[in-house]
């Protein structure tokens, strides 16, 4: 008996060891990403917009005053565009040249005019789909060393005619579609005058060493910030009142190298959207993951917390979700999705230590999202690690997990999830090698009660 017992602590002991073992070999991988992330390289040289004409009040259209700017920046092979105290009205984008940061002073806004004439084509992405389509408010293309700075507001007045075209856009999100499962060339993509794909906010593309912070983002046309093919990415200490159609505030898209930390999300959709690319477009572009993602330390309001997908055909991998907490209600709080058409991977992800509040699913992963696809290109979902999770209440399920008979969801550890009232507790469906501890939804049984 003795014996026994000995063997039984040992085995205990040892898988507290490989427990302890786990969670520093992930805190050590997100040290290792942090540590290779570059943040970006700025000149001493600085200027200020009122130096080329523009003026905060409100009204006059300072769209010249802040190319100027850049120009001179550029000129000077980098700098500091400096915005003051007021409210600049801008009729039309701001482009990005390299080596350059927009700093906001405290009571500065940035206040974007929304007339579609005023946007130019740019390459872009929208939902997965490379195209040409109408500029992102700010935007960059092949940059590097830029920096968006300070304790001013980025108001990207989406709410006006931007929002009108949420009811129009289904044709053009249905083109867009189709061009993508055709194969159609990339230069035949054009979207613009005549058709209703609304710009993002903030976009940068192919581009590397960017740093975003501090900065409040306000309604956006559609989703806030977008990193599309970008890598060495930093972003922290943002604050969001975004509550227009689509307005999800960080969105990756087959880049890598990216923290996001202390932020404050108050946001109309995802506050974070981990992507890569849409079905053809993504599955052609599996040797670019969206891939090494810190997220740490943020505040989570809006409609989900942290999605991966549903546009994640070339695959996403070693994502890091640790130490945040929700206020107010939340759709869902970790949300896995993935369809039939997808195709890619979702692998090797990990959350850990984080707090929810009201929920309608506290953690829900799905193959099946929508009930969409073909089934000709089922998504792989393995892997993932989901520790130190508490929710007050799930309105519907505490933990669904779903994938398909000929594609199970495997491995997957779920340690130390309570959840202390759900409508429904788990549901486990064509899934392979999943490792439970310490769950407890509702309240936790203690001593068995005696017979009376």
């Amino acid at each position: 008996m003795k014996k026994i017992s000995f063997y039984f602590i040992a085995i205990l002991s040892f898988n507290m060891l490989l427990a302890q073992s786990n969670s520093k070999n992930t805190l050590f991988e997100m040290e290792k990403i942090v540590n290779r992330i570059q943040l970006p390289s700025i000149p001493n040289y600085k200027v200020e917009v009122t130096q080329f004409g523009a003026k905060g009040d409100s009204v006059t259209n300072c769209k010249l005053a802040f190319e100027q700017a850049m120009k001179a920046c550029e000129k000077r092979k980098g700098g500091v565009i400096v915005v003051p105290k007021g409210v600049y009205t801008i009729n039309g984008p701001i482009h990005f040249v390299s080596n350059v940061e927009l700093h906001l002073e405290a009571g500065a806004k940035i206040r974007f005019g929304s007339n579609p004439k005023d946007y130019p084509l740019v390459l872009s992405s929208w939902e997965g789909t490379m195209l040409y389509n109408y500029s992102p408010l700010i935007y960059g293309n092949n940059v590097e060393n830029v920096a968006i700075t300070g304790n001013g507001i980025i108001d990207g007045e989406g709410s006006n005619t931007w929002a009108k075209w949420k009811s129009l856009e289904k044709k053009d999100q249905l083109l867009s579609r189709e061009m993508n499962h055709n194969d159609v060339a990339l230069k035949a993509r054009i979207f613009g005058d005549g058709h209703f794909l609304r710009p993002q906010l903030i976009q940068f593309v192919n581009s590397k060493n960017i740093l975003i912070e501090d900065v409040t983002i306000e309604d956006s046309p559609f989703w806030c910030v977008h990193l599309l093919k970008s890598k060495s990415i930093t972003i922290r200490g943002l604050k969001y009142d975004a509550q227009n159609y689509n307005n999800d505030g960080i969105d990756p898209e087959y880049s890598s190298d990216i923290l996001i930390e202390n932020i404050h999300f108050n946001n109309g959709d995802d506050n974070i959207a981990i992507k890569a690319g849409r079905d053809n477009d993504g599955r052609d572009k599996s040797n670019i993951p969206s891939e090494n993602i810190v997220i740490r330390n943020c505040e989570f309001k809006g409609l989900h917390a942290v999605v991966i997908g549903s546009e994640m055909s070339a695959g996403v991998q070693n994502v890091y979700v640790d130490s945040c907490r929700a206020s107010g209600y939340l759709k869902r709080g970790i949300y896995i999705k993935t369809n039939s058409d997808r195709g890619g991977f979702i692998k090797d992800i990990y959350f850990s230590n984080i707090t929810f509040g009201k929920v309608e699913d506290c953690i829900y992963m799905t193959a099946n999202y929508h009930g969409e696809g073909s089934g000709l290109f089922p998504s792989k979902i393995s892997d993932i690690s989901i520790s130190n999770i508490s929710c007050e209440a799930a309105s519907n399920g505490a933990i669904v997990i779903e994938g398909f008979p000929e594609s199970k969801v495997e491995n997957i550890t779920l340690d130390r999830i309570a959840i202390k009232v759900a409508k429904n507790g788990m549901t486990l469906t064509n899934t392979k090698n999943i490792s439970l501890n310490e769950i407890v939804i509702g309240d936790k049984i203690g001593v068995p009660s005696s017979a009376k």
